[in-house]
């Protein structure tokens, strides 16, 4: 069967090359005769390949020399608790920033170890917005501030980065990330599940400042306690090989074509082209999120006429633009877009819906 394009919020479409290089290499890697996924963790060339996706990722996103990077398991969900398991020290409060349902989720969790100080909250206005920085009811005396730049689900994306002062900012940047440049200097603790943008599901990165490691209480899980990771370079237990092995595929090739500054001029045509296409239909497609929050990654939208919706993914279905379907809680549709994507994705995209619009509206 022809490949289709993949519109997956993820696990998330792969690049072609990638995909391919790892059939390739199933059966043997690296002429050795077996596949990564049957080799040891501790075998000396799994090692370099896991320093090299350090390298790879440094080098991408400027880390500076004081952080850690850290890969494990467990996805988001895990890092929900692990920020405050190992941020909190002897303080009993948090500030989260919702604007979302996964920036709710994080706070959710938090709330079983800490106090959560909602610091500003526009999921509870209709999840339209981001809140911007005045809004924000920061307390000093927090141990951390949290926040979610890109909202999967929703489709908001930040255009800053909060100020939170000289407390540590924490961001859950799993559908954001590597798809535009950040500044890690100004946070204390990035982390990411690799489904979206660098790799299949099995695999977390965190990026996390040198001070903050080695403050979680004994009477927390080992694996819960991020300087497990860091004294042992992420092989403490045996990590997700495979994932690994297809995230440094992808990293390379995130290199070859120009790095982050490259594809985020990709990544911001792809969704000028969709969003386009919404705001010149005369309200046939709705989206709608705050112009300037309004997410590259993840595009969600609505017909006027919900009844046309199946007919509208059906079609697309048979044009082989897939998984468009939006995340149950909203309905509707959604593009995603990461790095992944061509543009030739937006483009047969856009031509589908003025097709569908030609005809239905």
């Amino acid at each position: 069967m022809a490949r289709v394009l993949n519109f997956s919020s993820g696990p998330a479409i792969l690049p072609e090359d990638v995909l391919r290089q790892a059939q390739a290499e199933l059966l043997d890697w690296g002429g050795r005769g077996y596949s990564v996924i049957e080799s040891s963790h501790r075998f000396e060339p799994f090692v370099a390949l896991l320093e090299d996706c350090e390298r790879l990722l440094r080098q991408l996103l400027a880390v500076p020399d004081n952080y850690r990077v850290l890969f494990m398991q467990g996805g988001g969900h895990q890092q929900f608790a692990m920020v405050p398991l190992n941020l909190l020290r002897a303080s009993t409060q948090a500030d989260y920033i919702v604007c979302g349902h996964w920036s709710q989720r994080g706070a959710t969790e938090a709330a079983r170890f800490c106090n959560v100080h909602v610091a500003a909250d526009t999921l509870k206005e209709g999840a339209t917005r981001a809140p911007v920085q005045r809004e924000l009811v920061l307390d000093p005396q927090s141990a951390y501030v949290y926040y979610c730049p890109n909202e999967t689900i929703h489709g908001i994306e930040f255009d800053y980065v909060p100020q939170a002062g000289a407390v540590p900012l924490v961001a859950d940047a799993s559908s954001q990330f590597l798809s535009r440049p950040i500044d890690v200097s100004r946070f204390g603790v990035v982390f990411a599940c690799a489904q979206k943008n660098f790799g299949p599901a099995g695999l977390t990165v965190v990026l996390i400042r040198d001070d903050l490691v080695g403050h979680c209480s004994p009477r927390w899980p080992t694996m819960l306690d991020y300087k497990s990771y860091a004294e042992s370079r992420s092989l403490y237990n045996t990590p997700a090989t495979f994932a690994v092995y297809s995230a440094n595929l992808v990293l390379h090739w995130l290199v070859g074509q120009g790095g982050i500054a490259a594809i985020e001029k990709r990544n911001i045509e792809k969704a000028k082209l969709v969003y386009d296409t919404i705001d010149s239909s005369g309200g046939f497609y709705v989206n709608r999120i705050a112009l300037a929050h309004r997410s590259r990654m993840n595009v969600p939208f609505s017909l006027r006429d919900d009844a046309l919706t199946a007919a509208f993914l059906s079609g697309a279905e048979a044009r082989g633009l897939a998984q468009l379907k939006g995340h149950r809680s909203a309905g509707g549709v959604r593009a995603s877009m990461y790095n992944a994507m061509p543009a030739e994705g937006a483009r047969r995209l856009a031509d589908f819906m003025l097709e569908f619009q030609r005809r239905n509206g």
